[in-house]
């Protein structure tokens, strides 16, 4: 097993990779990001799934079993291993499934979380020193302290959140390093007294390690200084940084604060009420970095003339070689921002969190209405579903992606069906691991990409690929980290 305890972080780096789920920021892409000295991070979003259905397509290659070998709990190995690695899927067969998480304390659904985690950063630690984070959605609460726990089990040196406000999480990280257990509430929809509120229970004892865990910093993903600030005074634990991620970024998009107005295309508008103040991001003493619509490398030099640590990039790595988008698909997003412009909507209706979520148009996928009309509506996977109390004052779960009438019989509204896509199992698709449905056919892919997409196209020159080195490489062309850092007119940043 990797002995965390006596690892070191180093300076803050100037880059962080963002981690783009699901999957798309596989451990191939955090490795090659942190071999070349700045922040690779893996996707923790539906990392369960993805790592049991790796199995039934990959089996256990050397790499794998080097690092299976090291998990401090054999019989966890060996079970997981035994149900979904002896036998090879064929292309046309449906993936075996695993159930989908409650807050009911399953022991087994634990066990894969942690497990999942574990050779998920584990492997993009392997041969090298350099520095690998784990990203994970707030909203997604039930997987939450078994992913990070796997994580940090694996040494991992930063963990990395949005969507949501965090503030339990530092608290969560140091009873994780001591050992304790974690009980956290599960958020419900519904009236429920306090007293009848279902805690998340994790226990870490179970897993053992021979050695004291580290427990990795924490960099809070927001879209405004007013949340940096409220999460800076509110945390149970230290924030060690922000990453200011601006609406223009792929995935999910915080919404505008105030009344929601979209312009003619259909996207959400933003206002002066979402400018950030980047004076009081300096003020509140730790690094920050800004995140969206970076491309190029003066993009880089007006973040750090701003005060900032550096940048967050997304998107520039999603189409890159050692991204874990399915190579065919890279390939047509390739080709289409070549042939291009693509287009990239920001969908309020997409996801059924209710954030706006970005939507590229990418032909066969489903930003076409006629593949959208014509999918089956299923739920699944259940990542993204809702608790809620049901009128005998139990907890059911459902999701506005899930069959209407379904969704509708557990007091969900018909008007918060319109339009909605099922995200886990596009996602899954996108990265190549999408479930088998009756015909032979895969659930179609949905791709979430920044707005600046089109912008790939300097890496492309001459070439049909590029590489994650490549990225760091131009942006990093004119960096100047031993400047004088001034906080100074954001006019240019939105």
């Amino acid at each position: 097993m990797i002995d965390t305890s006596t690892q070191r972080i180093k300076s803050p780096p100037w880059l962080i990779q963002g981690g783009m789920g699901i999957a798309i920021s596989g451990w191939p892409l955090a490795r090659a990001v942190a071999q070349a000295g700045q922040l690779g991070v893996v996707s923790g979003t539906a990392i369960d799934s993805v790592f049991v259905r790796r199995l039934q397509d990959d089996g256990v290659d050397e790499s794998l079993r080097a690092v299976l070998d090291d998990f401090p709990v054999p019989s966890v190995v060996n079970e997981v291993v035994e149900q979904f690695a002896t036998v090879r899927r064929s292309a046309s067969a449906p993936y075996r499934t695993i159930p989908m998480l409650t807050h009911r304390n399953v022991q087994r659904s634990q066990d894969v979380l942690v497990l999942a985690a574990y050779v998920e950063v584990a492997l993009a630690k392997r041969g090298h020193d350099g520095l690998v984070g784990i990203n994970l959605l707030t909203k997604v609460q039930i997987p939450t302290v078994p992913t990070l726990y796997g994580a940090m089990l694996a040494g991992v040196d930063y963990v990395v959140m949005g969507a949501g406000v965090p503030t339990h999480i530092p608290g969560v990280l140091e009873r994780l390093a001591l050992g304790q257990t974690v009980d956290s509430p599960l958020n419900t929809i519904g009236k429920i007294s306090s007293e009848e509120i279902p805690a998340l229970h994790f226990d870490p004892a179970r897993y053992s390690p021979s050695h004291a865990l580290r427990p990795p910093k924490f960099l809070a993903i927001v879209s405004s200084h007013v949340l940096a600030t409220a999460l800076s005074k509110r945390s149970n634990g230290p924030v060690s940084g922000f990453v200011i991620e601006r609406p223009i970024a792929g995935g999910h998009n915080a919404p505008p604060r105030g009344q929601i107005s979209l312009d003619a295309h259909g996207n959400p508008e933003y206002g002066e009420r979402d400018r950030v103040d980047y004076a009081v991001m300096h003020a509140l003493g730790v690094p920050f970095w800004i995140g969206g619509g970076v491309t190029t490398p003066k993009d880089v030099q007006e973040a750090l003339d701003l005060g900032a640590a550096g940048v967050q990039v997304g998107t520039l790595f999603a189409c890159c070689r050692e991204s874990g988008m399915d190579p065919a698909l890279r390939e047509q997003v390739v080709t289409a921002v070549l042939s291009g412009p693509v287009e990239v909507l920001t969908s309020t209706r997409a996801s059924s969190t209710g954030y706006p979520f970005k939507v590229a148009s990418i032909p066969g996928t489903i930003s076409e209405s006629s593949i959208y009309d014509a999918r089956d509506r299923k739920c699944d996977l259940g990542y993204l579903r809702e608790a809620y109390i049901k009128l005998d004052g139990s907890i059911g779960y459902r999701c506005a992606g899930e069959p209407v009438s379904a969704y509708i019989k557990k007091g969900g509204l018909l008007e918060d069906t319109v339009g909605r896509t099922c995200l886990c199992n596009g996602l899954m698709s996108t990265c190549g691991l999408g479930q088998v449905r009756g015909d032979s056919d895969q659930e179609p892919a949905i791709v979430t990409l920044g707005d600046c997409i089109n912008e790939i196209r300097v890496l492309l020159e001459g070439k049909r690929n590029y590489g994650a080195a490549d990225v760091i490489a131009y942006l990093g062309e004119r960096i100047t980290l031993d400047s004088p850092v001034v906080v100074g007119d954001t006019s240019t940043l939105p």
